[in-house]
């Protein structure tokens, strides 16, 4: 980037500026495609919000609830309205830490669009998180407010007893309080000037969701995120102005963030919140009463969904967007015979903001993740960062507009090495550029020699008829180093006896190399899953030991 692209910055509260990691650990960048040449000065709010209305969007459908629509011009009513509270009432400046705490909802996004407009670093926070890891968020990013569903306050001032850091807590979904975010901003003009931020000033704080352990907190910038949405929604999602949106990641994850609120945005289109979490039944009914063409969740849930979807038809979706853990062939073909829909997949990352690696359409090849998104370089390397002959399993590498840059952490050296990216995933690149996903690279089964991908033989169980679903890991063994060890979780009726082990290891042989095949399976009742729907397997390793 040249000098020219930087601008000093407006964050008068440099806490989070003073704590980047230092100029030889920072990931390479590159900004070589047109679309990609963002200014030097820029607001992610004003450019996806203020600006809609010289699209032609001002009246079209942005927010949509059981509660009625927000236009694009009323939405930006309602966010510059509370960016006069944070700043005018509460006295905040650019550069401090506001705290975001609820479920998905058109209250949380209004929120969270005002922080950021008001040159403030949001750090939301996933709606189930309790008083103790709450409290290591706080004590990581040192916020001084913290908006919070009125639903959700009592684990949050628990969090707060100890740590004077955070001095107001005010509640929002609270219409009827005096002191609610809403009511205060009813009384509040609703034309706020956007924070001249410069693109590489701080917008948020993702912590990482904890599949392997304490959660990092990842920086992300204006620029990051106006980037982000340059690459993978311009090129393989393509929303259109008239799509709507649902799905149910968190807007705390930035799977969700994304999906969920800044590219329908870019977009012009609607995302629709529901009043409550959904059942995979409840899902597939409302994509159908809202007229749904775009959804987003994970693989999981698309399992769940999928004899819903088969027995009530899904009218209006056209996309189907599965990340945020690996995508079994066998969930993709269900999903395809219950809907019609191939499976947009894609791998990202909360360090990278979104994804990088997807196919789209008939760009799709079964087995594979996809081709690396347009703005991206992705590689296949070894233990020394040397690219591998395609055909060869080894560590992805990526670099591309958006990179890591983990708030004061020292495992900033793991995931940054001579500029690239180290999502810590082990994967395989083809002959015509297909990326195969093999496992997280802790997540490979090395068993009398031979590399096993736990994802791979989990696909493979989950064409059991039996098996809901599974969690596949190594096992320390002394002959073998490790075994083959599946979780799984019967469907109902199926009974998990000596004989349903044999037949799920016969079956696994039929279908896959008889080596992988798992030596030990143990049926459990339920898998643990992180807020966002991930398998946690670093807790079955745990639980293999």
């Amino acid at each position: 980037m040249n000098a020219a692209q930087y601008a000093a910055s407006a964050q008068q509260d440099t806490f989070v500026h003073d704590r980047l990691p230092p100029a030889d650990a920072m990931p390479r960048m590159l900004f070589d495609r047109p679309e990609l040449k963002l200014p030097a000065r820029a607001n992610l709010v004003e450019e996806l919000l203020d600006k809609a209305a010289q699209k032609g969007w001002a009246q079209r459908p942005m927010l949509r609830s059981s509660a009625g629509v927000l236009t694009y011009a009323q939405a930006r009513e309602r966010v510059d309205r509370i960016a006069r509270v944070l700043v005018e009432d509460l006295g905040l400046v650019p550069g401090n830490r506001v705290l975001l705490r609820g479920g998905n909802s058109v209250g949380l996004a209004l929120a969270w669009l005002a922080v950021v407009k008001a040159g403030l670093v949001a750090v939301a926070t996933m709606p189930l998180l309790r008083a103790r890891e709450l409290g290591d968020i706080i004590d990581k990013s040192q916020p001084v407010v913290a908006l919070c569903d009125a639903r959700l306050l009592d684990e949050l001032e628990l969090a707060r007893k100890e740590r004077p850091v955070l001095a107001t807590v005010v509640a929002f979904n609270a219409p009827d309080r005096a002191d609610s975010l809403e009511s205060r901003a009813a009384s509040r003009p609703g034309d706020f000037a956007a924070c001249p931020t410069a693109a590489d000033d701080i917008a948020l704080l993702a912590f990482t969701s904890g599949t392997t352990g304490k959660p990092k907190a990842a920086v992300h910038t204006h620029r990051d995120v106006l980037a982000a949405c340059e690459a993978w929604p311009r090129h393989v999602l393509r929303a259109a102005p008239d799509d709507i949106v649902v799905g149910s990641p968190p807007l705390a994850f930035t799977f969700g963030l994304g999906g969920l609120l800044v590219f329908p945005m870019w977009a012009g289109c609607s995302v629709y919140f529901p009043d409550a979490p959904y059942t995979p039944e409840a899902m597939v009914k409302m994509m159908n009463e809202v007229g749904a063409t775009i959804c987003y969740t994970a693989p999981t849930f698309y399992r769940q969904m999928a004899p819903h979807a088969k027995q009530q038809g899904l009218r209006t979706l056209r996309i189907s967007v599965s990340a945020g853990e690996g995508l079994p062939d066998a969930t993709r073909q269900l999903w395809k015979d219950a809907t019609g829909i191939e499976m947009l997949d894609g791998i990202g990352a909360t360090e990278m903001f979104h994804i990088f690696i997807s196919s789209a359409g008939a760009d799709v090849k079964r087995g594979a993740i996809g081709k690396v998104v347009p703005g991206y370089v992705a590689k296949v390397v070894d233990d020394d960062g040397n690219e591998v002959p395609r055909g060869t399993v080894g560590k992805l590498a990526v670099i591309g507009p958006t990179g890591c840059k983990y708030l004061d952490d020292a495992r900033q050296a793991n995931y940054v090495k001579a500029g690239w990216n180290y999502p810590g995933d082990a994967f395989m690149q083809d002959e015509d550029g297909y990326f195969i996903y093999q496992a997280r690279a802790d997540d490979m089964i090395i068993t009398a020699g031979y590399n096993v991908g736990g994802p791979e033989v989990e696909d493979a169980l989950l064409k059991h008829p039996a098996v809901a679903e599974c969690g596949v890991v190594g096992k320390p063994d002394e002959e073998r180093g490790m075994i083959v060890k599946a979780y799984c979780v019967l469907k109902p009726g199926n009974t998990g006896d000596a004989a349903m082990v044999k037949a799920l290891q016969e079956h696994v042989k039929s279908i896959i190399a008889p080596f992988k095949y798992p030596r030990e399976i143990e049926f459990v009742t339920v898998l643990p899953r992180t807020e966002t729907g991930k398998l946690q397997r670093f807790r079955l390793r745990e639980m293999a030991r």
